[in-house]
């Protein structure tokens, strides 16, 4: 065999010799083939039967991790940062809040259930890929319309799997969320890659901006029958709220609509002024992706209307009304991403466990007087809510609709009911 990229042959000659006896029998056997593996398809050479590496990701560190790709191919940029959430890898990436990132799945098998229409929380893929170890091969679930990897492919999302995320799920612990690039393409160098990881920076980018909804629109759709989980104590009095589109999901929404809401949401950009023309009985700001410091035209929308109306700040909402109240918010190590945080809520005593998605936290040191811290994150002490009674406001520093996660934090829709409600009475 003169050359191993070549159909090759070889011939093999032997001897047998029988026991007690002289006679010698000569026997050939030849074998050939014409398999040429090949893991680009060159003219005349056969594809390898299975998918080889194909993908890098190369991160800020200088580590350079080799993976097989699924979904979109070219070269992207993002943050690095891991979700510890065991299911509802559909919702997690259709989530808006996360923007700019690359999200790690630490669970290691996924795709076997496929993706829906139903499991959206948004109309479109924001985030700027997905880590996975292992891709299932097949699904197999009765709601299932079509693969992750074709659903990724159809919004321009790239995604690697059969890459050691443990290893950089560990790294990312003890260094720190991690500028990566991500590439299919040969014809970029590792240097090239590293110097772009180096270059880019999310930290004071305004990602709200490229999420949020372009013009007010109505909401009404509630959350289906077959998945209603809470439905003790709902009021059927109808409440006006007007939603900060800052990265909203769909279930948060649904949420507020089931605990009987008629909603309105509108731009990031809307002006106070217009909202308070609007007379709603409360506000919502929403979550959404990034660095609250980045987008001052918000905070000012959120400080023009406390002590107005009631309001509700859920996760990027939370870190705005920190700061228009005159608190600070810092960039957390690597943040909290996953549908098992541990809550305490500090009135009732009670531990939520929660689903959480920001790299941001609000300082509780930095807080006036008056302004109640209502959750703390039992794994780090963070601040993960707010209170005050004479400012007509709430927050939480995670998802209440909890999607995915556990269904703890549901009830505090219906204390921003009770807060409507009796501004109401007020009135």
């Amino acid at each position: 065999m003169d050359c191993p990229n070549a159909a090759f042959s070889t011939t093999i000659t032997s001897a047998i010799v029988p026991k007690k006896s002289t006679n010698i029998r000569l026997f050939t056997v030849k074998c050939s083939s014409n398999w040429n593996f090949s893991s680009n398809g060159a003219a005349g050479l056969v594809e390898r039967p299975w998918k080889v590496a194909d993908a890098r990701l190369v991160l800020e560190d200088g580590s350079i991790w080799k993976a097989k790709s699924f979904g979109a191919r070219g070269t992207q940029v993002g943050e690095v940062v891991f979700n510890t959430s065991l299911t509802g890898y559909q919702e997690i990436i259709t989530d808006p809040s996360y923007a700019g990132q690359f999200v790690l799945m630490t669970n290691p098998h996924i795709g076997n259930t496929g993706v829906n229409f139903g499991d959206e929380e948004s109309m479109q893929c924001f985030l700027a890929g997905l880590v996975i170890r292992s891709l299932s091969i097949s699904t197999s679930n009765w709601r299932c319309t079509e693969t992750l990897g074709d659903y990724l492919a159809e919004r321009n999302i790239m995604g690697i799997y059969d890459v050691d995320t443990r290893a950089i799920t560990r790294r990312l612990r003890e260094d720190g969320s991690l500028i990566g690039v991500l590439s299919t393409e040969n014809s970029k160098s590792d240097k090239e890659l590293l110097e772009i990881s180096r270059t880019w920076d999310i930290v004071g980018v305004d990602l709200i901006s490229g999420v949020s909804c372009k013009s007010p629109y109505e909401w009404v759709d509630r959350t289906g029958s077959d998945w209603e989980f809470n439905d003790n104590g709902r009021n059927i009095e109808t409440f006006n709220v007007v939603a900060y589109d800052f990265g909203i999901k769909h279930n948060i929404l649904r949420r507020l609509a089931s605990y009987g809401c008629k909603i309105t949401v509108v731009p990031s950009t809307w002006p106070a002024s217009e909202t308070l023309k609007m007379k709603p009985d409360g506000v919502l700001f929403s979550n959404g992706p990034g660095d609250p410091s980045a987008v001052p035209y918000a905070v000012e929308a959120v400080k023009e209307l406390i002590g107005k109306v009631p309001v509700f700040g859920i996760c990027m909402g939370h870190q705005l009304l920190g700061q228009a109240l005159g608190g600070k918010t810092f960039k957390m190590k690597f943040g909290h991403h996953g549908g098992n945080h541990p809550v305490r809520n500090l009135r009732s005593g009670c531990v939520e466990i929660s689903a959480q998605n920001h790299n941001y936290a609000v300082d509780p040191e930095s807080l006036p007087e008056g302004v109640e811290v209502t959750h703390v994150n039992l794994n780090d002490g963070s601040c993960a809510g707010l209170a005050s009674s004479k400012m007509k406001l709430m927050s939480l520093q995670y998802h209440p609709e909890a999607s995915p996660g556990p269904h703890d934090s549901d009830p505090v829709f219906g204390e921003f009911i009770q807060l409507m409600k009796q501004e109401k009475v007020k009135a």
